[in-house]
């Protein structure tokens, strides 16, 4: 018995710590991190943390090309500096999007709500406070806390926009059409005085794929085409970044240039790319790490690659739709709907634009391109989107239960 003693005690050891690890994440853990993990949607999380895990590696290769841009002869940046940055502001994107999801669908609801008035209050003082950048004025706040409202406004617009059109299913008389153009009119003033052109098409397209999902009518949607068409030549004619920008990529220019050298970029790879840090057609682009770090990717990894990060963009629309077929809530289905039409909008944008398909917007690829505000906005949004995709496995179990025993 002595002999066999410490192999019993090692064995009931072993036995209690699988026991405690099938008890903290097994279905029968009723814990709200047991609970959380369970209802989560974790096919859709995993997608989520490919395009963070594709998004470090592009940003290390883009990383030399913008550090040499921007060293100075009095400073010179670590080819990595980028990177570094970059794993910095994952670390925060992360857990905020983590612990965004693990909220109910309600109290979710009221935190986007929230948020929406303080970062629209703070797109409001953005002209007065700002400060600027390249020509542009679309910053706040001071030093390392210098944010970009508008990134972050996108996610929480969405939701309160959906939240609004849902009134329209208790209270008819409600004029919640009119009221969500006037909010998104607004906003695209703001947007277009900063100026921001790609933003205001992201808000503009968020509200408009919410009215389709709404049920507007046909001739309601006629009329949004046509006015869409107009404000689009009227923007031609009489706003001037739109005609510079439209005017650049018609008939060449500067800005053309740029789309150009992001083209020829994407497409010296070939299939398969030129390999890992052996890119010399990006040292030539203006924003390697951010508006044009598809090319990047396209030269150094190949247009397969390309491909398959397409696809999953795509993979985490549809991976939402097909979540949303048996939703009841109108809200909840506003709201991923808005989500994930922001979220894929502004990835075709930016894929688009390096493809010579689309004028220079300025936008960057989520989770693949660098930046602090972008990446954080983006984690919050997907947080928001997980949380309210989330689904209770017991519950839709009784239902299903219940369904057959009645039949």
């Amino acid at each position: 018995m002595a002999e066999h003693g410490p192999k019993q005690l090692a064995g009931v050891i072993a036995a209690r710590g699988r026991a405690t690890m099938e008890s903290r994440l097994g279905r029968a853990d009723r814990s709200p991190i047991g609970v959380w993990f369970w209802e989560l949607d974790r096919v859709l999380l995993g997608l989520i943390v490919a395009l963070i895990a594709i998004g470090l590696l592009a940003v290390a290769a883009a990383s030399p090309a913008t550090a040499q841009r921007l060293s100075t002869s009095s400073q010179t940046l670590d080819p990595l500096y980028f990177f570094y940055r970059q794993l910095m502001w994952v670390a925060v994107s992360v857990p905020c999007m983590l612990l965004v999801s693990m909220l109910p669908k309600d109290e979710a609801r009221r935190f986007a709500i929230l948020a929406f008035g303080l970062f629209l209050a703070l797109l409001i003082l953005v002209p007065v406070f700002g400060s600027e950048v390249n020509g542009a004025r679309r910053w706040i706040g001071p030093g390392f806390a210098n944010v970009q409202p508008s990134e972050f406004l996108k996610p929480f617009f969405a939701v309160t926009m959906a939240w609004i059109l849902s009134w329209k299913s208790r209270e008819h008389s409600i004029p919640v059409i009119p009221l969500t153009l006037g909010i998104t009119g607004f906003i695209a003033l703001l947007l277009m005085n900063q100026p921001d052109l790609g933003q205001t098409i992201i808000f503009c397209g968020i509200w408009f794929t919410l009215m389709l999902v709404g049920g507007m009518s046909v001739r309601l949607l006629a009329a949004l085409v046509i006015g869409g068409i107009v404000l689009l030549v009227a923007a031609y004619a009489f706003y001037p970044v739109a005609t510079q920008r439209i005017d650049t990529w018609l008939f060449g220019g500067e800005t053309n240039d740029q789309i150009m050298l992001a083209y020829r970029t994407i497409t010296s790879g070939g299939l398969v790319g030129v390999g890992p840090g052996l890119g010399t057609e990006k040292f030539h682009l203006p924003e390697a790490h951010t508006d044009y770090i598809f090319s990047v990717i396209g030269e150094e990894f190949g247009i397969l690659p390309c491909i398959v990060i397409a696809l999953t963009f795509l993979a985490v629309i549809i991976r939402v739709l097909v979540r949303l077929l048996d939703e009841e809530d109108r809200f909840v289905i506003l709201a991923a709907t808005g989500l994930v039409a922001q979220f894929g909008g502004q990835a075709l944008v930016n894929m688009a634009v390096n493809l010579q398909l689309f004028p220079s917007k300025g936008m960057t690829l989520p989770f693949i391109s660098y930046g602090g505000s972008s990446l954080i906005a983006i984690g919050v949004g997907m947080g928001l989107l997980l949380a309210f995709t989330k689904r209770n496995p017991y519950l839709d179990r009784s239902r299903y239960m219940m369904k057959g025993a009645s039949g």
